[in-house]
């Protein structure tokens, strides 16, 4: 699926194996972004088992200004019992530094919602660091802040730790 946005000619194209060298970059200017570069584990190898190999986790998506690569989305499909319906769960968007205001954002979001319209998810879901700008942003795309909702996370060594408790 192509999206393509005349105005400023953004193109978002599904990603393949070749790009795996292009979305660790992304990644990379993320979590330097994010100030997380020392959180940093994942590798072009991991990436491309995880996006492309035998048990495929998440799917790429990339936007494209002019031929320029813009900014990146990866997400992957959850579910709602709530709902009963699965969801989409974006774990990372990004648009380097000088797209940004162009609408590259923007046209990953409706991307993104058109992939959950066709496969009939009840909701998009994302984490958004408290002090990223981005939250403007995600808010005018209609994202509502859920402060009710607190994130908890197990890490590997957590998850090491609990799986072999008896």
């Amino acid at each position: 699926m192509e999206n393509n946005q005349q105005k400023n000619k953004i193109i978002i194209r599904e990603t393949s194996e070749k790009d795996v060298p292009l979305i660790m970059d992304f990644v990379k200017s993320m979590a330097d972004f994010e100030k997380l570069s020392d959180k940093l584990l994942s590798t072009e190898e991991i990436l491309k088992e995880s996006l492309f190999g035998e048990n495929i986790y998440a799917e790429a998506m990339i936007a494209e200004l002019e031929g320029e690569s813009a900014g990146f989305m990866i997400f992957f499909h959850n579910f709602s019992s709530f709902t009963g319906k699965p969801g989409l769960f974006i774990e990372d968007i990004f648009v380097h530094e000088k797209f940004r205001g162009l609408g590259i954002g923007k046209a990953l979001m409706i991307h993104c919602a058109k992939i959950a319209k066709e496969r009939n998810c009840g909701r998009i879901d994302w984490n958004v660091l408290d002090w990223n700008p981005a939250r403007d942003f995600y808010e005018h795309c209609g994202g509502q802040c859920h402060d009710e909702w607190v994130v908890y996370r197990l890490e590997e060594k957590g998850i090491n730790e609990l799986s072999n408790q008896n």
